[in-house]
């Protein structure tokens, strides 16, 4: 595992432990929870279960990119986040806020209303990555192909590892040479990957070491796990802990979870197991 110090809002996020990264959704068609029309009161429920059970951070997101998605407008976006940041940070004022978008006027308007980190899953639209230099916060890098409509139908590669060590390493390079320090990578689980595609990339993750950034996985209760098992996200969770017991081996930095709690406890068990290697 990469052992990165991020800076956070003049603060130093130690990952030499794997961190927990709680994900709130406010969109209609979440795959596992949604709150497309929350209350202050609902934001800050779901918020304090979260801290409650160990998160180190939260991840908002008001907009859905799962395979097939259609994108709400921004407008639409915008007036979500604002609604969970501004509620959130009054409550919260010293906890760890991730937005996730992939628009750049959501992504700055996110910051001034008090986000600490963007995680953008299109790679990179343009002017995000100057945006990202100039208020200095930390921004998780997602591989990705196309976008939530057309990626089902961009899974052919000639090297899937290749390419995306490749792609992420590219833009890892340009944005430390645009001046941003801090930078997470994220493999991007089910983002133009087939099933099959997804546990190859899981099992070949340590690979992602080489670009020398903190790894996210977000794989938690995803189609990758239900769909083999026969099931449905509702009951996913055991084998979402037992492929983040692998990602934590093969060198995962931040788990972006639903379920907090077993999270933090998968992590603990694997710092059980590292000290008695």
């Amino acid at each position: 595992m990469v052992g990165t110090l991020l800076h956070i809002r003049e603060q130093l996020w130690d990952l030499t432990t794997p961190r927990v990264m709680g994900i709130l959704n406010l969109t209609e068609d979440s795959f596992y929870t949604h709150c497309s029309s929350c209350t202050e009161a609902q934001i800050l429920s779901q918020a304090a279960r979260m801290w409650d059970e160990g998160a180190d951070a939260l991840d908002v997101g008001a907009c859905s990119t799962r395979p097939g998605s259609t994108p709400v407008s921004e407008e639409e976006e915008s007036a979500r986040i604002s609604l969970a940041i501004r509620t959130l940070r009054a409550a919260y004022p010293d906890r760890i806020l991730s937005v996730d978008t992939f628009r750049v006027k959501v992504a700055e308007q996110a910051i001034a209303w008090g986000a600490d980190m963007i995680n953008d899953v299109s790679g990179g639209q343009e002017g995000m990555y100057e945006l990202i230099a100039q208020a200095r916060v930390p921004y998780i890098l997602t591989h990705t192909r196309g976008d939530s409509r057309t990626m089902a139908s961009l899974c052919d590669y000639d090297d899937m590892m290749v390419e995306v060590v490749d792609y992420l390493a590219r833009r890892v390079d340009i944005l430390h040479r645009q001046g941003v320090a801090d930078v997470i990578i994220d493999p991007g689980f089910g983002f133009a990957k087939t099933v099959e595609q997804n546990f190859h990339l899981l099992s070949h993750l340590d690979q992602l070491q080489i670009v020398q950034a903190p790894i996210l996985v977000g794989i938690s209760r995803k189609s990758m796990i239900y769909k083999p098992l026969h099931t449905d996200p509702q009951h996913a969770l055991a084998g979402t802990i037992a492929l983040h017991m692998e990602a934590l081996n093969r060198g995962a930095s931040i788990l972006r979870v639903h379920d907090v709690r077993e999270a933090k406890d998968t992590i603990k068990m694997w710092e059980m197991l590292q000290n008695n290697l």
